[in-house]
């Protein structure tokens, strides 16, 4: 045990990906309970699938990585459903999966992998074709690496999280909310980066200004709803209209703003905004 730990110990710190981590694991167990085959498993219950993740074989029973499996034909089910984590004799005691009987599994010990809040991510396994008796080290190892692959995808589902607010934060900050068209903020950044290129190219850019008159009277008329689709729609149209390396922006209550691309000619005059 004391072995185990320090390869613990490195192996874990260097883990950059979920793959990493496991991966020693699965050596790490196999080692210890001497069966052939150790993988990790994900499961899906809406689709009812299991999903062989990463495995490890060394003899001749294999199971493959990529291998998907009815989840109610799996031997993880099995063993979750009545409380059992070993069994040395596969076919007298869950004959009936053949997905077992296909792989040629005799032996076989799991343990769920959960989140905190006991949601069923997946399991982690150990196999054999032949019968095997479970080593003392087997269930306490089986549960101290679920525990980590388990806490692992809960930090990585928490960071992707963060990644997507923080991706939806940005886009809010730089978008009109009526229109979902790019801002004042974003058309003064995006002009810069046009005349920036434009500086490099030898171009111009160029700017062009929407304002749409009578606008406030369609408000006291009909209202801001009615406002407020017609402004909808015109920043549709104006957004169709226009060429994938154009950008249209919304930086006022009425007034739009188009930037694009212009030609080596002189002329055009960059807009200045505050």
């Amino acid at each position: 045990m004391e072995n185990l730990f320090s390869q613990l110990s490195q192996s874990v710190p260097r883990a950059k990906s979920l793959e990493e981590l496991t991966r020693p694991l699965l050596d790490m167990l196999g080692a210890a309970t001497g069966l052939e085959s150790t993988y990790l498993t994900t499961i899906d219950l809406k689709a009812d699938v299991q999903h062989v993740q990463f495995a490890r074989n060394v003899g001749e029973m294999q199971i493959p990585e990529g291998l998907d499996v009815p989840w109610d034909d799996t031997l993880c089910k099995r063993a979750l459903d009545e409380g059992r984590m070993y069994t040395g004799d596969v076919q007298n005691c869950w004959g009936d999966s053949d997905a077992a009987r296909a792989l040629g599994i005799q032996t076989y010990v799991s343990t769920p992998v959960r989140t905190q809040e006991g949601e069923l991510l997946g399991t982690l396994c150990a196999a054999s074709a032949s019968r095997k008796a479970l080593t003392p080290t087997a269930e306490p190892m089986l549960q101290l690496f679920s525990s980590l692959v388990g806490g692992w995808v809960e930090r990585e589902r928490l960071v992707e999280q963060l990644r997507s607010a923080n991706a939806t934060l940005a886009n809010l900050a730089l978008s009109d909310p009526l229109t979902g068209l790019p801002n004042r903020r974003a058309i003064v950044e995006q002009l810069g980066r046009f005349l920036a290129r434009a500086k490099r190219e030898g171009n111009k850019v160029l700017v062009g200004l929407v304002d749409m008159d009578g606008f406030k009277a369609i408000n006291d008329t009909y209202g801001h709803p009615v406002g407020d689709q017609l402004l909808t729609e015109a920043a549709r149209r104006m957004r169709e209209a226009l060429r994938a390396t154009d950008t249209v922006g919304r930086v006022g209550g009425d007034e739009f703003v188009v930037l694009a691309p212009g030609p080596h000619e002189e002329g055009a005059q960059p807009l200045r905004m505050h």
